[in-house]
């Protein structure tokens, strides 16, 4: 709690030194703060205050600090577009090329083409390149600066390059070996550099087997394999096995984080990453699903009225409607998350398939089995109607099994169609299940109709 009160003391003294504009105190106290604590304050600023900003910090100290909070606000490009063009060209040229480049594709292209125009024309070329590269893919999120050596030069000549290019390289803990033609046929740690006899020559050293990735592989596949190696980074080369960059952990903990959040999305039929948008804005992006849905449920209702007669003969079993489509719902959406993360996780598609099916069924015939039996005895003793409460305890039974298979098969079904499995909605397995829980519920119902009306 005192450190948290002393952070908040601290920004407020800051930002009292901004709006006082002493810029030499204001500098000093900033600068010394860490890169992660500069740009949530930088985040926290108006207008105004940002110009103050601009006009203290030199390109390379915003670059540093948009290094590492440009995945983390969707407003920035907001904030680029603020500042004077060549300010903004200088902080491009100086920032990680990947996170320059993840900057421009959110720009209006012409906005884009205008920053590029003005750049060194090497660093333009370079990002050009790396902006024609599909979206989530390792090519368009791959740096640039990494070190790369030579298989026949010795260990002090590779220190002495890795000291040059270290300042400009995001990660050095890999070194990569590349052929006179650029083509990529080894990988040595720095440690093993470090500890190693100066005059070694780094063909006799390096390690062969190297783990890279296509340029143009998914960048969710590119997560797992470093999730799966415990990589700091990863080289990605072109089909001739050219090195073209490298990928850092921390850019693939922004892919999860996206994953995730679009996953979720998907699960919740909205887009939970629009947080700054206004009540307008998120009533139009969320009409469209709730109007499909509510179309569906028309469907719903619609079967309800078709067995109007049924109702009138035994008007108990509205009752409980809502309890099997709502128990039916939970279980089918409990089953469509559990799908989707086994899909998510699993690299044996075809086993999924049939394990996953089966075992959704048979969690379904179990968890419907128990709550079938439970809400037997419940209605049996209640309304003191045991053949209400083997129909309702059978429909639970059926409807959840049901439930569980559609929220199983239906992501699966998506994924061989090649859409991401998410997108089978929570509220649309929900719709479902409650269409066909109540199909269920009534032709049950209805065979067993003179006992329920004769034990009323």
């Amino acid at each position: 709690m005192t450190e948290m009160l002393n952070k908040e003391e601290q920004e407020k003294e800051l930002l009292s030194l901004l709006q006082r504009q002493d810029m030499e105190l204001f500098r000093e106290k900033f600068l010394d703060w860490h890169l992660y604590e500069q740009g949530q304050f930088y985040l926290s600023l108006d207008k105004k205050e940002r110009h103050l900003m601009y006009a203290y910090l030199s390109p390379k100290e915003m670059a540093d600090m948009l290094d590492v909070i440009e995945e983390d606000h969707e407003g920035l490009t907001d904030y680029i577009t603020e500042m004077s063009p060549n300010y903004v060209v200088a902080i491009l040229e100086s920032m990680y090329t990947d996170n320059a480049v993840d900057i421009l594709s959110q720009l209006e292209e012409e906005t884009a083409r205008k920053y590029l125009d003005r750049m060194k024309p090497e660093t333009s070329v370079n990002m050009k390149k790396l902006l024609h590269y599909e979206d989530k893919t390792a090519g368009s999120i791959m740096a640039t600066e990494y070190v790369s050596i030579v298989a026949n030069q010795t260990v002090r000549s590779a220190l002495t390059l890795l000291k040059k290019k270290a300042q400009e390289a995001e990660i050095i803990y890999y070194v990569y070996v590349v052929s006179l033609s650029n083509q990529l046929v080894g990988v040595i740690s720095l440690r093993d550099l470090i500890v190693s006899d100066d005059d070694m020559m780094i063909e006799d050293m390096m390690g062969e087997r190297v783990i890279s990735v296509s340029v143009n592989e998914d960048q969710e596949e590119v997560a797992k394999m470093i999730r799966d190696y415990d990589f700091l980074a990863i080289p990605v080369v072109d089909d001739n096995n050219h090195l073209l960059g490298i990928i850092t952990v921390d850019d693939i903990i922004d892919v999860i984080d996206d994953e995730a959040a679009s996953d979720y999305s998907g699960l919740a039929g909205v887009d939970v990453e629009a947080t700054t948008e206004s009540s307008f804005q998120a009533a139009l992006k969320r009409l469209p699903w709730l109007v499909t849905l509510l179309f569906l449920g028309m469907s719903t209702a619609s079967l309800i009225s078709h067995y109007e007669v049924l109702i009138s003969e035994a008007s108990i079993l509205a009752v409980f409607i809502s309890l099997i489509t709502g128990t039916a719902g939970n279980a089918g959406t409990q089953s469509l998350a559990v799908a989707v993360r086994k899909l998510a996780v699993s690299d044996d598609k075809e086993l999924n398939f049939f394990s996953l099916v089966m075992s959704e069924i048979l969690t379904g015939i179990i968890t419907g089995a128990v709550t079938g039996v439970v809400i037997f005895l419940v209605v049996g003793f209640w309304k003191q109607n045991f053949p209400l409460g083997l129909v309702i305890g059978i429909a639970m039974l059926c409807a959840i099994t049901i439930a569980n298979l559609a929220g199983s098969l239906i992501p699966i079904l998506m994924e061989k169609l090649g859409f991401d499995p998410a997108v089978a909605s929570g509220p649309f397995i929900t719709t479902l299940s409650d269409l066909t829980s109540v199909l269920i519920y009534f032709n049950i119902a209805g065979l067993f109709m003179p006992l329920i009306i004769g034990s009323v």
